[in-house]
């Protein structure tokens, strides 16, 4: 997100334009904690995780009188356009917003899932499933060296964008998603033949949502069924959300914060910036919020081809 703070802040100040940044999100413009920026607040932010401007929930943003308050805080400033990043959430509140007092807003996808409709990326994707990747490489060295199960739980309440990839860069020999259910008898029956052949596969990946549960009570499944497998969980949590962002996730947040500041200026409002095809694309806020972005079903065939 950082790196879209900047983006948008430099962009705009190049257009000749005031910047502000409003600390907490919703909740923050509410309180009117609202502050002036230029290109020397946002140098050497680029590097780092999280964001600058911090971030919050605001359940009185979700009534009139906090939307009201939130608008007379921006008036005050002479603000006459927002950029919000973030998920659905964000966006709902700002199509709200932008139709109760007309202020024209765009959307910037920040959320690690990468499960916003109209964009083949959001913010914090990539790095989120280079963390995940980098502890199950170093779960697998203990794996192997003792011959045990893991079962590796990472983020995905409702999706499962980073289990599948982080699955698939990891060579797991099985992924859970709940997009996509696993008969829990086939995959005892795979164990149970790895085991006859002495080739236990060592890492299951699975995401927090899958419906057939989660790591933990997979593991008491698996253990039950094989009291002789060391059958091991580690939950990677909210080492996902944290640490220096990578390259791709620069790129992309910086693409997207320059194309939000440029369709501002052009009169575009209650639209998403995406990503498709490697191009920036504005998808509303109605799709955007509204759409389910499925997951790609070839990515599914590959996965289990590749877990034989």
């Amino acid at each position: 997100m950082n790196a879209a703070i900047r983006a948008v802040v430099r962009t705009g100040v190049y257009h000749g334009r005031e910047v502000y940044g409003i600390y907490r999100g919703y909740e923050g413009m509410i309180e009117g904690d609202i502050v002036p920026m230029n290109k020397r607040d946002v140098g050497n932010i680029i590097h780092r995780g999280g964001t600058v401007l911090k971030t919050a929930r605001s359940e009185r943003f979700r009534t009139p009188e906090g939307r009201k308050t939130a608008y007379e805080a921006i008036q005050a400033k002479k603000i006459d356009g927002l950029i919000v990043i973030g998920g659905d959430g964000s966006f709902t509140g700002g199509k709200l917003f932008h139709e109760e007092y007309g202020i024209p807003i765009i959307g910037v996808p920040g959320t690690i899932d990468n499960d916003l409709y109209g964009t083949d990326y959001t913010i914090g994707f990539d790095t989120a499933v280079n963390t995940a990747v980098e502890a199950l490489d170093r779960i697998r060295d203990t794996a192997d060296s003792h011959n045990r199960l893991f079962l590796v739980e990472v983020m995905g309440r409702d999706t499962g964008y980073i289990a599948l990839n982080t699955g698939i860069a990891s060579g797991a020999g099985a992924i859970l998603i709940p997009e996509s259910s696993v008969d829990l008898d086939l995959l005892m029956k795979h164990l149970e033949k790895s085991g006859k052949h002495k080739k236990l596969f060592s890492l299951i990946v699975v995401a927090e949502g899958n419906e057939n549960g989660n790591a933990q009570q997979l593991a008491n499944e698996i253990r039950l069924r094989f009291p002789d497998y060391d059958t091991k969980v580690t939950i990677i949590g909210h080492l996902q959300r944290g640490g220096s962002p990578s390259a791709l996730d620069r790129l992309i947040a910086s693409r997207m914060g320059f194309t939000a500041v440029e369709s501002l200026l052009k009169g575009h409002s209650s639209m998403m910036v995406g990503i498709q095809n490697n191009q920036t694309q504005l998808v509303s806020f109605d799709d955007a919020i509204n759409k389910s972005k499925v997951i790609d079903a070839n990515l599914l065939k590959m996965a289990d081809i590749l877990s034989l």
